[in-house]
């Protein structure tokens, strides 16, 4: 019987894993990434010249790691969600004003991906790193994109990606995690508490285009005893509303 199926080309997804694993280590020879994947040295070698001819990996004497052209191909990619220079900017003065961690990201494939991110005075050190992907349901930034999906589309990631407890206070009942959607909906911004990581706070809000929709958030982290419900509702929640406000304005007439 016929399908739709399509058919997938088994000599791509090595060369992915191996960008993976160069991604992963910095730097590698054909013998590690060899025997990383159980592939002969003779294949991997043929993959890694095809990409080095490509300009895609650079070999230094016996080792390859990838090229320079990742970073264009990354800002072009964030050009499409949103202007880059606009999310700079703004995460970076929202930084500067709050003290603390200030990330923007976008959904994709129901995770969330870290796009910018920048650090205040106070800022507390995250292991968090642009390109990062995590769990939409522990982080503000996923919470608050999902809370502006159409509810449908926010059920369908939910169903799809097993709620995993990344800290104890982590919802990973979907009934609850629906409830608490609804109420950040009406609030206007998320709250991971300490959903994510132990000892971390923070407030996320949607940022949208009155045509394509929810395209991003924005966060700001910080330890639990400074990230108080009073500061996050009179203080940061305005500052936050002032930075996608400012995102979304430009994304209409950009």
């Amino acid at each position: 019987m016929p399908t739709n199926t399509p058919r997938k080309i088994e000599a791509v997804h090595k060369t992915c894993r191996i960008i993976d694993i160069l991604q992963r280590r910095g730097e590698a020879g054909i013998t590690d990434i060899s025997e990383e994947m159980d592939f002969s040295k003779s294949a991997v070698h043929g993959h890694l010249a095809t990409l080095e001819d490509e300009g895609l990996v650079v070999k230094e004497g016996h080792s390859y790691y990838l090229s320079l052209q990742f970073v264009d191909i990354a800002e072009s990619v964030k050009d499409r969600i949103a202007k880059r220079e606009i999310v700079r900017e703004q995460v970076r003065t929202l930084a500067e004003e709050t003290g603390e961690v200030v990330h923007f990201g976008a959904e994709e494939n129901g995770r969330v991906v870290y796009l910018a991110k920048s650090k205040g005075a106070s800022a507390v050190e995250t292991a968090s790193k642009i390109g990062k992907q995590m769990p939409m349901h522990s982080t503000s930034l996923g919470k608050a994109i999902l809370a502006e999906l159409p509810r449908d589309d926010a059920e369908r990631i939910i169903e799809q990606h097993e709620l995993t407890a990344r800290t104890e206070h982590t919802l990973t009942d979907s009934s609850a995690l629906l409830t608490e959607l609804s109420d950040t909906h009406e609030r206007g911004y998320s709250i991971d508490d300490e959903e994510n990581i132990p000892g971390v706070r923070c407030i996320g809000m949607a940022v949208s285009d009155p045509e394509a929709g929810v395209f991003g958030a924005l966060s700001i982290s910080g330890p639990s005893q400074r990230m108080t419900e009073d500061r996050i509702e009179n203080e940061l929640s305005e500052e936050i509303a002032q930075a996608a406000n400012v995102i979304e304005v430009n994304s209409m007439y950009s």
